[in-house]
């Protein structure tokens, strides 16, 4: 059971000295809030993929791309006969999305990435046929077309099939042309708001002293525990100089709420610095369950006219191994909360077993979240 632990213990001896030296680091205004209305916004589109080497969707279970082609062939002036039965391996449906940036001007390039919606195998080799990228009014803010670039690549033979990544997503890069801006009120008023990304009165009291001390006493002020107000210049350049210049003003944030990270499917357990433990005795034994299927051959008698058959029968054993019960010594920080629940050995999912136990008992004094 220690030896199962030896990878935890470097991850923590790592993860004390980062903290030991980041604890009470002053950052940036930039890192730390953002200016209300500068946002990204994101947009959606439907289209079509084409030019696939036969991993395209399967047009009997995708009703849809059949009804696509035949639109988009009717808008170039092809008219198909009616019962027309079209049998399409070169061609896939998908959803195309992007994030339209912030500040944003028609004729500029973003990039997109394209999913598939049906059942292609692959997306590799295509290329998008033009589609119109719509925001969340339904108004069209891009469009999107080119060459796709597939991270991934896949083999198949003899009912055998290798893939390597994903193959039924892939993205263009600069794919897509911005045709409608987005106004931000930036430049309209006399303030402009500043919203902390963690809500917390006491970092917020912080940044308001930071930009009163940088500019002059009333600039700024706290308007709840996420957004601090400030009074910024009305000339659009002389506003863009103020808030760049304030966007690197160092402010050193108070300590967050204590707080544990656990993830019940991957075991992976994260601590913040603010992290307490009381003494507690400990005892976690390793828990063993393995199943087995036994094959049995039941002969007839002689001459009974019988025939030989085979039984199988299922077996669970349990075992439970012998746990000691340690006691572990309540801690100040993060690096001795980590070297304490070390000691006992465990693997990342006993500590999330541990740490829930911790958590009922009292001495575990910290928030604790399971996703």
């Amino acid at each position: 059971m220690l030896g199962k632990g030896r990878g935890i213990r470097a991850f923590a001896c790592v993860l004390a000295m980062l903290v030991a030296g980041t604890a009470f680091a002053a950052e940036r205004l930039k890192d730390l809030a953002t200016i209300a209305g500068v946002r990204e916004n994101q947009l959606v589109g439907y289209g079509l993929v084409i030019g696939l080497d036969g991993s395209g969707d399967q047009t009997t279970q995708t009703p849809f791309t059949v009804q696509s082609i035949i639109n988009m062939l009717g808008n170039m002036g092809v008219t198909l006969p009616p019962g027309t039965n079209l049998q399409l391996k070169n061609v896939a449906a998908v959803m195309a999305t992007a994030s339209l940036p912030p500040f944003a001007r028609p004729g500029q390039q973003i990039d997109v990435t394209v999913s598939s919606i049906g059942n292609a195998k692959s997306l590799r080799g295509g290329t998008l046929v033009m589609t119109p990228l719509k925001g969340a009014d339904g108004q069209v803010y891009g469009v999107a077309q080119g060459n796709l670039l597939v991270g991934g690549a896949g083999a198949a033979g003899g009912g055998a099939s290798q893939t390597i990544n994903h193959l039924s997503a892939g993205r263009i890069p600069g794919g897509a042309t911005v045709e409608r801006a987005v106004p931000t009120a930036l430049a309209q008023g006399e303030f402009v708001t500043f919203e902390l990304k963690d809500t917390d009165f006491g970092t917020a009291r912080r940044v308001v002293d930071a930009i009163n001390l940088a500019t002059s006493t009333g600039t700024a002020q706290a308007l709840d525990g996420r957004s601090i107000q400030v009074r910024a210049p009305l000339d659009p350049s002389d506003r863009v100089a103020f808030l760049g210049k304030l966007e690197n003003l160092e402010v050193t944030p108070v300590l967050q709420a204590a707080k544990v990270i656990v993830n019940s499917r991957t075991g992976s357990v994260v601590m913040n610095q603010a992290v307490t433990l009381q003494n507690v005795a400990v005892a976690h034994g390793n828990l063993t369950v393995t199943v087995g299927v036994d094959t049995a051959v039941s002969q007839p008698a002689p001459l009974s006219g019988g025939r030989t058959v085979t039984t199988q029968s299922g077996s669970v054993d349990i075992k439970q191994g012998q746990g000691t019960l340690h006691n572990v010594r309540s801690g100040a920080n993060l690096a001795e909360v980590v070297k304490a629940l070390n000691t006992l050995g465990a693997t990342p999912m006993d500590l999330v077993s541990i740490l829930q136990a911790m958590k009922a008992a009292g001495s575990l004094r910290a928030e604790l979240e399971v996703i």
